[in-house]
């Protein structure tokens, strides 16, 4: 009954729920400092294997499961947020149970090499979810994001808070998150992505614009000034020419006089 009623969940939250939770929750898990991590072989996620939990790193982000839930983060000790069952990466749900650290009771009995049945676990509404969630190509490894090592800096009582992890991360770790639910959550928190990096380019552009606009006035006045110093010259020109004529004439005159006398 239970699992008939998880499968049902499932299924309503892969259509109505948003990929993440609008607020933060604690789940019970303190990192005083920054763990180590490792790789989980032959995928693109890392795991932390000195840490009693089933806590890894996919994607620019942390990710952890505990009690049937999924919690992501961008930083290594929260704040943390729910993540929709039907939201999760489907690499995560490939990672082989001898990397969950802290597994739940009904991993018993499970290879530690091979994935978790999930498809048992969850029933098949969940399956058809996720369609293909344990059916890929072993010889095909997707890039690893870069682990955001700077925060090895933040640890204990200099871990930030919220409103300063948003600035410290943009200024420290340049990944743009691949998988759309992750673009979502860096999105919502105001961290660098693709749509963050265009639109600066955008208004970078627009300032070029704004000062090429400028530069392109500047020389137009330029311009019309050297227009007007060709017109002053033109009539100076002008003028030495009726000068000329006029002193020619002089001459001449002068000329036939003495010739005359």
């Amino acid at each position: 009954m239970r699992k008939a009623l998880i499968a049902t969940l499932l299924v309503l939250a892969t259509f109505s729920a948003p990929s993440f939770a609008g607020v933060s929750v604690s789940i019970g898990l303190n990192i005083p400092v920054y763990p180590a991590m490792a790789v989980v072989p032959g995928t693109p996620v890392y795991y932390a294997p000195n840490l009693n939990a089933n806590y890894f790193f996919y994607d620019g982000m942390y990710w952890n499961f505990e009690n049937d839930q999924w919690y992501a983060s961008t930083w290594y000790n929260g704040p943390w947020a729910v993540v929709a069952p039907a939201a999760v990466p489907v690499y995560l749900w490939r990672v082989p149970v001898r990397y969950y650290r802290a597994p739940p009771a009904y991993f018993h009995g499970w290879a530690a090499g091979g994935v978790p049945r999930w498809d048992v676990h969850w029933g098949p509404a969940w399956v058809s979810s996720n369609a293909g969630w344990n059916h890929w190509d072993h010889n095909v490894v997707v890039a690893r994001a870069p682990l955001p090592v700077y925060q090895r800096a933040y640890a204990g009582d200099h871990y930030p808070r919220a409103e300063e992890q948003v600035r410290l991360h943009n200024e420290g770790y340049h990944y743009v998150p691949k998988d759309a639910v992750a673009r979502e959550h860096y999105e919502s928190h105001g961290y660098h992505t693709v749509a963050a990096q265009q639109a600066n380019v955008n208004r970078q552009q627009a300032n070029v614009n704004r000062q090429q606009q400028n530069v392109n006035r500047e020389q137009a006045n330029v311009h019309h000034e050297q227009q007007n110093i060709n017109r002053e010259q033109a009539n100076v020109h002008h003028e030495q020419q009726h000068v000329n004529k006029e002193q020619a004439h002089v001459n001449t005159k002068e000329k036939e006089e003495h010739e005359h006398h």
